[in-house]
C-alpha cells in the first residue's frame, strides 16, 4: 500500500480506520499487527483502531463507532453536532443509527438507535456519515425532556435558518413511531400553515382555565388604523391584550414591525400588551402567575387558583385586593411582556 494514501484515508477520518479499510488498500493482517506493536496504532474497538495511544476527541469517537457498526452514521444530537447547529451539547454518548433490521452488540458510549431504511434517511458522503438534519433534529425533539424542549430546539434550528417548519413537517412523514409524534405533527403543521390555533388552545386549556383566570374574548377584530387586525386573547374589562406568538424561525422585518406597531396601537387606545409565545405557554404555570400578576395591577379582584399539587400559584405571592399593597403599587408598573423570555 502507499504511505500517502493511508495517511489520507487516516486525515480524512481524524485518525480513525478499520480492518475492513485496511484490508481493502492492500495490508494484511500481519501488516495490521506490526503497526499496532510499533504503536504507529492503537485498538479502539474489535477491527477499528487510531494513529495514536492517547485519550480519543470526540470526533474521533464518533468515527470510531461509525467503522465499529458500519454501515451506520451518526444520528440525533450527535449528527446535529458534527453539522454544526449552535446550542448542541456534545457531551454524552454517541448516538449512531443503524438499520431495523440488524441485530448489533452494544458498546459503552455508544447509543444506537435502530431506523428503518436508513439509507433513505443519511447523508453517507458527509464527514463523518451522519443523518440529514431535519431526521436528526425530530429525533433528538422527540426524545427532548419536556415538549417545551422539543419545541425549542426546533426553533433554535429554524432561527439559525438551518431548516423550516414545512421540511421539518415533510421529514415527519418517514418516521410513524416517533415517539412525541403526534404533536411535533401538530406544531409542525400549525406554524407551517400560517395558522397558530394549537397555541391558542393550549393557552386555554392549560393557562387560562385552570389556573381560573378571567375568561377572555379571542380573535376580537379590531381597526386600530386604516387596516383590520385581530387581538389573539382580550381581558376587555381589564384592558389587557394576550398575543401568542407561535413562530419558529426568524421573520420578516417588516412582519416584526407589523407585531411591535399592533401593540403600540394598543398602548395608545389604553391597553397593555403581554406577548407570549410557545416556550411560555408550556410552562404553563409561570404563564399563568405571569398574566395573573399582569390582571391584577390592572384592577383584577380574585385571585388565580392553582391547577394542581406543585403549581407554583399555590404559595406565589402577588398583587392582592386586600392587606398591605406593594410598593409601587399606588401607580400599576409597566406591562411585564418586556421582562419575559423571549418567544420561540
Amino acid at each position: 500500500m502507499d504511505p500517502s494514501c493511508l495517511r489520507a484515508l487516516l486525515s480524512q477520518q481524524h485518525g480513525v480506520v478499520s480492518r475492513r479499510q485496511l484490508l481493502h488498500a492492500g495490508l494484511t493482517d500481519n501488516d495490521i499487527a506490526r503497526l499496532l506493536r510499533r504503536k504507529e496504532l492503537a485498538r479502539v474497538h474489535s477491527g477499528v483502531y487510531v494513529d495514536h495511544t492517547g485519550p480519543l476527541s470526540w470526533l474521533q469517537r464518533a468515527w470510531a463507532a461509525i467503522l465499529f457498526y458500519w454501515p451506520a452514521a451518526l444520528c440525533d444530537d450527535s449528527a446535529l453536532v458534527v453539522s454544526g447547529l449552535r446550542g448542541v451539547d456534545p457531551a454524552g454518548p454517541i448516538q449512531i443509527a443503524v438499520d431495523e433490521e440488524r441485530r448489533v452488540i452494544r458498546k459503552e458510549g455508544v447509543r444506537i438507535r435502530r431506523v428503518t431504511r436508513l439509507a433513505t434517511l443519511v447523508q453517507p458522503n458527509r464527514t463523518p456519515p451522519r443523518m440529514r438534519l431535519e431526521h436528526a433534529l425530530l429525533g433528538s425533539a422527540s426524545r427532548a425532556a419536556d415538549d417545551a424542549h422539543a419545541i425549542a430546539m426546533l426553533a433554535d434550528a429554524c432561527q439559525q435558518r438551518r431548516t423550516t417548519p414545512a421540511r421539518l413537517l415533510h421529514a415527519l412523514g418517514a418516521h410513524p413511531n416517533l415517539p412525541r409524534r403526534a404533536f411535533l405533527a401538530e406544531v409542525l403543521a400549525d406554524v407551517a400553515s400560517g395558522a397558530y390555533s394549537l397555541l391558542e388552545h393550549r393557552y386555554l386549556t392549560r393557562v387560562e382555565r385552570p389556573h381560573g383566570l378571567p375568561t377572555a374574548k379571542r380573535q376580537r377584530r379590531v381597526r386600530p388604523g386604516r387596516t383590520s387586525a385581530y387581538r389573539d386573547v382580550e381581558y376587555l374589562r381589564l384592558s389587557a391584550v394576550v398575543e401568542l406568538d407561535g413562530r419558529l424561525g426568524h421573520e420578516e422585518t417588516l412582519d416584526r414591525w407589523d407585531d411591535l406597531d399592533r401593540d403600540i396601537e394598543s398602548v395608545l387606545e389604553g391597553d397593555t400588551t403581554m406577548r407570549l409565545g410557545w416556550r411560555q405557554v408550556l410552562d404553563s404555570c409561570r404563564a399563568a402567575l405571569v398574566v395573573a400578576r399582569l390582571l391584577k395591577a390592572l384592577g383584577w379582584t380574585e385571585d388565580p387558583k392553582p391547577c394542581g399539587p406543585g403549581c407554583p400559584i399555590a404559595v406565589a405571592p402577588g398583587p392582592s385586593s386586600g392587606g398591605t399593597p406593594a410598593a409601587g403599587a399606588e401607580n400599576p408598573p409597566a406591562p411585564a411582556a418586556d421582562r419575559l423570555p423571549e418567544a420561540v
